[in-house]
């Protein structure tokens, strides 16, 4: 049988908005509303969160994860990757004689991902025997009317002939969203993750805002 972890990595502090991961969305921290997210699929295992901050831990408990080792000095840094953070709590684990086959990455500043959201992904990396899935969302405008500027600002050589069309005959394009990285465990540390039979999950434009700004705050209070 599949045994599945989540693992959501909150680190304290925050260059851009101070302590966005616990900041209060509708009366609720930030990261409660993944815990949540995440334990009404029922689709996990465990549930961890991993932070540097004692009081994360706490608040990552109250909400009903596991939150029971800080993560290591060197990965608590700017510099470190969500992935470097995965592969700590995974080796952790395993240490104690916990194994995973699937893992799934979860951020806490995409909110408004649903719990059908996180159950269809692992449905698509099974149906299409697939070794990870990543969410996408289609992007606002397209890429293909937009162009470098040369110095002097000059805009003659800036609209591509071939794409002077009705947006709608433009090939659509996506992009990450953020808020899903399904990963099987043997793919965990391959050189290049998410290159090897991995596939798209397509989620709605208003259910991919990924909060980075006091701006991306307000929108997903509305949406809420």
């Amino acid at each position: 049988s599949v045994e599945r972890i989540a693992i959501i990595p909150i680190r304290s502090g925050s260059k851009g908005l101070q302590d966005k991961n616990i900041r209060l969305l509708n009366g609720k921290p930030l990261v409660a509303y993944i815990i949540e997210c995440a334990i009404k699929s029922q689709a996990f295992n465990k549930i961890f969160v991993s932070t540097d901050s004692v009081e994360y831990a706490e608040i990552a408990e109250k909400y009903g994860a596991d939150a029971s080792f800080l993560r290591s000095e060197k990965n608590s840094s700017d510099t470190a990757g969500s992935w470097d953070v995965v592969r700590e709590v995974i080796s952790k684990f395993e240490d104690q004689g916990l194994f995973y086959n699937e893992i799934m990455l979860l951020q806490a500043t995409s909110p408004l991902r649903s719990k059908d959201d996180i159950l269809k992904s692992i449905e698509l990396l099974h149906d299409k025997n697939g070794n990870a899935v990543q969410s996408v969302t289609e992007m606002e405008h397209t890429p293909l009317w937009a162009n470098i500027l040369p110095d002097d600002g000059c805009m003659d050589e800036f609209e591509k002939d071939e794409f002077d069309m009705p947006r709608q005959l433009l090939p659509k394009y996506y992009r990450l969203n953020g808020a899903i990285y399904l990963i099987k465990r043997s793919e965990l540390n391959a050189e290049r993750m998410f290159h090897n039979n991995c596939y798209a999950y397509i989620m709605p434009q208003d259910r991919s805002i990924d909060i980075d700004s006091e701006m991306d705050f307000k929108i997903a209070e509305i949406y809420l």
